[in-house]
Formats: structure tokens, sequence, C-alpha cells
């Protein structure tokens, strides 16, 4: 067959199996790597043109990183300050210690080892935020420290890249000053990109804003002119692209160029994962299935574990620490990609990334599960965390002694506008609210209008003990997600609340599933809106 052939087959086979990947839930990373495999001449052998799709790959790499560069957010990381670091760092250091100690008595090779160990360490972002965002607990507190440490993990992937291209074992002609020679090119090459940075681009960019297309024509030649240059001075190309994005991350446009690189991104990275399912031997397969089970499990039980530790210490509810744990309980595609530049870079064989994708493609598929039905399960297990909290959890529990001072008539769960909305009315009403939500801005702006609130998770059953519910009258909940709704009805009817209940319903069919399920009256915002639009505008316009 022909190249375009070959590669219109393959794009068929991504389709057909991600499609039923997307049935079980499942990310598209492992419908990829499959499809690899299957095509490989270990299967069906229709692949035969291996340089033109190792070239594309290349290219997606380049493109991750440059997005990777582009919407680092410094500011999330000082926001949430102490928390990111500590369970960033905690889970990167003992991650990369235990799992030295584990992959050398599984007999690897120290250097295999260590690079194994340090691939173990990374989760992936892309992963996390589909699934935090599918759920709508992106902005939830574990949310959002989720987000924080998966950023220092961004920056470790970085660092270890750079590592890797500092580090070059000798063959008798290098001098030891290489990889200062090397430190140097970079050292260089930041003061010229900071001059850039500083002069030239933002006046370049807003000349390309005039066209969206040649915008984003500017911003991908810009990362592959870096990723070239930085090839071309002995660094990595994955280096040159990462700096190229983090340039162009605090220019206005970041946004407009991250949202038009993103689709792109996703599909050249098909041809990455494509590569690497097309190049593993199953000859050294064979032998590491029982190595990655065990590494495979120590990744989905000892990284949630640490994160839980380190929280639970700090002053976090058990909860909390289990949500964002269960972030960190899978290997991501920087994994692969880090062990790969480790064999392009002849410091290890292909037997390590064979390991590491067995350990990915089992990790992943688990999480995924994890993540999705995190609250069955961490109700199941709920008896046995409480060594990972504090007698006084702190960090969370200083508004809510505060909340429970305050008398309160009626508890309104959700304060986004249309929470906020309705709470302010009910006190303009002469009745007594207390606020609870999930997100720490939506908090803020819900004390900015007035409103007493206080932090808690509708899913965190727990949480209802530490709310004032004997003298509450009525129980408001403004959730759009019926799963929600149902949780939080059943854990009020197992408590016996006397109150009302009142839940939202914002989608067809919603209304009557809550009635059915036991709730006093549902609120239908948007109907409820539609209803008061009409009868006034019915009578300005009059009738007909």
């Amino acid at each position: 067959m022909s190249l375009f052939q070959e590669v219109a087959i393959l794009l068929a086979l991504s389709a057909l199996v991600g499609g039923i990947a997307v049935k079980l839930r499942q990310p598209l990373i492992i419908a990829y790597i499959l499809v690899g495999i299957v095509a490989g001449p270990a299967v069906l052998g229709l692949s035969s043109h291996n340089a033109p799709l190792e070239l594309l790959a290349e290219i997606g790499i380049t493109v991750l990183l440059f997005v990777v560069g582009l919407k680092l957010d410094m500011r999330l990381v000082r926001t949430l300050g102490p928390v990111a670091l500590a369970t960033g760092l905690g889970q990167l250091t003992f991650t990369i210690v235990f799992g030295y100690g584990l992959c050398y008595l599984l007999g690897l090779e120290w250097l295999t080892a260590l690079y194994v160990a340090v691939a173990l360490t990374f989760s992936s972002t892309i992963i996390i935020v589909k699934l935090l965002s599918d759920k709508g607990e992106i902005d939830s507190l574990h949310g959002r420290i989720a987000m924080g440490f998966l950023i220092v993990q961004d920056i470790a992937v970085v660092l270890a890249m750079l590592g890797l291209n500092l580090y070059q074992p000798g063959n008798g002609e290098q001098s030891g000053l290489h990889p200062l020679a090397l430190l140097g090119s970079l050292l260089g090459s930041l003061v010229v990109l900071y001059l850039l940075m500083r002069f030239a681009l933002p006046r370049l960019l807003t000349i390309m804003a005039s066209s969206p297309e040649l915008l984003m024509l500017m911003a991908i030649a810009w990362g592959t002119l870096l990723a070239g240059g930085a090839d071309s001075l002995g660094l990595s190309k994955e280096i040159g692209a990462f700096l190229a994005g983090f340039s162009l991350a605090s220019t206005p446009l970041r946004e407009a160029v991250a949202s038009r690189l993103t689709s792109l991104r996703d599909f050249l990275l098909l041809f990455f994962f494509l590569h690497l399912g097309l190049q593993l031997d199953f000859a050294y397969i064979h032998g590491q299935i029982g190595n990655a089970l065990l590494l495979s499990a120590f990744v989905l039980i000892g990284n949630p574990l640490i994160v839980m530790a380190i929280m639970g210490w700090m002053g976090y509810r058990k909860r909390t620490g289990f949500m964002a744990g269960l972030t960190v309980a899978q290997i991501s595609e920087f994994s692969i990609i880090f062990v790969a530049m480790g064999i392009g870079l002849g410091h290890i064989g292909q037997d390590a990334l064979g390991l590491t994708t067995l350990v990915g493609l089992i990790t992943i598929t688990l999480s995924t599960y994890m993540i999705l039905y995190a609250q069955p399960l961490f109700a199941r297990l709920s008896p046995w965390l409480g060594v990972f909290e504090r007698h006084i959890p702190h960090r969370e529990n200083a508004d809510d002694n505060a909340a429970q001072d305050v008398p309160s008539d009626i508890i309104v769960y959700g304060m986004g506008r249309y929470g906020r909305q309705l709470a302010g009315q009910l006190e303009q009403g002469g009745v007594r609210v207390l606020g609870v939500d999930f997100d720490p801005e939506t908090l803020a702006l819900a004390r900015a209008e007035g409103l007493n609130v206080c932090y808690g998770d509708a899913e965190d059953v727990d949480f209802l003990a530490h709310l004032p519910l004997t003298h509450a009258r009525a129980l408001i909940s403004t959730i759009p997600q019926r799963e929600v709704n149902a949780i939080l009805l059943r854990a009020l009817h197992n408590m016996a609340f006397k109150g009302q209940i009142t839940l939202s319903a914002f989608r067809t069919g919603d209304a009557e599933a809550l009635q059915h399920a036991g709730a006093a009256s549902v609120l239908q915002p948007y109907n409820d809106a539609a209803e008061s639009a009409a009868r006034r505008l019915l009578a300005e316009i009059g009738p007909r």
C-alpha cells in the first residue's frame, strides 16, 4: 500500500476504536496505542512507512510542549501556594525514591530504574482536566488543588527533559565541560528570548492578530523554529518548543492561540501514539507483564496515599485529599515521551519503553473509572481513611465554624449566579440564609454581596453534620447535576432532616426523577425564567 492508503486506514481504525473507547469512557490515548499495536508487525502488519509517521509524531510532541508552555499558569500555583507545592513536590519525591527502589528490586539496571521511576511521577493533565470538566469539578477545591500540583508536575517534566540534555554518557571523545557548554547555550538563548518577549513578540502578535489563520501559523512557526534552534544547540526539540510557548504565555493573545492549537495538538498526538504502538516489540513486552502489574499497583495506590497524607497533615478533610489524590493514580503521555527521549539519547534500551507503555495502559484505564466513580469509592473506603484527616481539619473548617454560629432558616447549596440571586431575594424577604459551595472564587463573590456562606461539597455527605440542620426549615439545592442532587437527597433522608427539601432541575426529565426520588419541590430555573419573561413581555407588548 502507498503511504496515503496506510494513513487513511490508520485514521479509520483510530476513529472506530476511539468511538468504542468513548463508549467505555476511556481516554483516546488508550485507543490510539491499541490501534498502533494492532496495525503493527506483530498483528496485521499494515504499516511499512515509519519515517513520515515518526516526523508527524515529533511535530505532535513539539506542539504539545508548546501548548504546555503557553498555558503554564503560574498565578494558580501562587494562589494555591503551599498545598500545590507541598503535594506536587511530595508526590514527586515519594514516587521517585520508592519507585526507584521497587524498579531496582525488580532487576532493572540502575539508569533504567531511574528513568522508569521518574516516568511514574507524571500524571496526565489532559486526561484529568477532561474528567474533572465532565464531572463539573474543575472549580471545586480538590479540582483546583489537583490543577496546582499538576502544573508543578508539568514544570518538573520540563526540568527532567532539560536534565536529559545536560547528562550525556561519556564516550571518550566528549570533554567534561560538555554539560556546561549546553548550560551556557541555554542561558544565552534565554537572554535572547527575554529580549524578544520584551520588545518584539507583543508587536508581532498584534500585527498577526488581524487574521486568525495567520496568528495560528505564526504560533506554529515560532514553536517549530525554537524547537529546531534548540536541537541545533544540542538541546532537545521539546525544550525549545516549551520555551516558545512560555514566551507567549504573558501576552494577551495566549488564550486565542491556545484554543486554536488544541485541536491540532490532539490530531498530531494521534500519530505519536500510533507510532508508539507500531514500534512496540512483543518480545520485550511479554516478559514485562509481571513488573508492569507491580508498578501499576504502586502508582494506583501509592501516589494517592502520599497526596492524602500531605493534604491531611496540612489540614484538609479526608474527602478533599481522596478526590485530589485520585488524579495522580496514573502516568501520562509525558511519561512515555520522557522514556522515548532517553532511548533516543542512548541512555536506556527499548525494554524500558515497553514497560512504561504497559504501566500507562493499565493505570490510565483503571484510574479513569476510579475518578468517574470517586464518590461511591470514597463512601466504601471512608471508614478506613480517618488516619488521613486531622481531628480538626482547620483549612476547611474555619469558615464552617463561623457559619455554624449564625442561625439560618434556609440552607442553599450552590452559590452560582442563580444561587446567589435566589439567596439574595430570600434575604430581602427576611429569611436568614446560609449558602454552601465548593468553588472558592464563587464563595468570595457571594461574601462580597453580603451573603453568609461556607465551603462545602454536596457529594461530601459527612459535611452535612457540620451544618445547622436542626434549626433550618428548608434546604435548597441549585446544583445542575441530577446525580449530585440525588446523593444530597439520600443523605438528608438518612439524617432524618425535618425541613423541606427543594432541588433544581435544569434538564428535561430531571424534575420528574427528583420528585419520584422524594424531593418535596423542584425548581426549574429555565422554565421559571421563561414564564417570568413571557409575562413581562406580554404586559409590555399587550395581547394581540
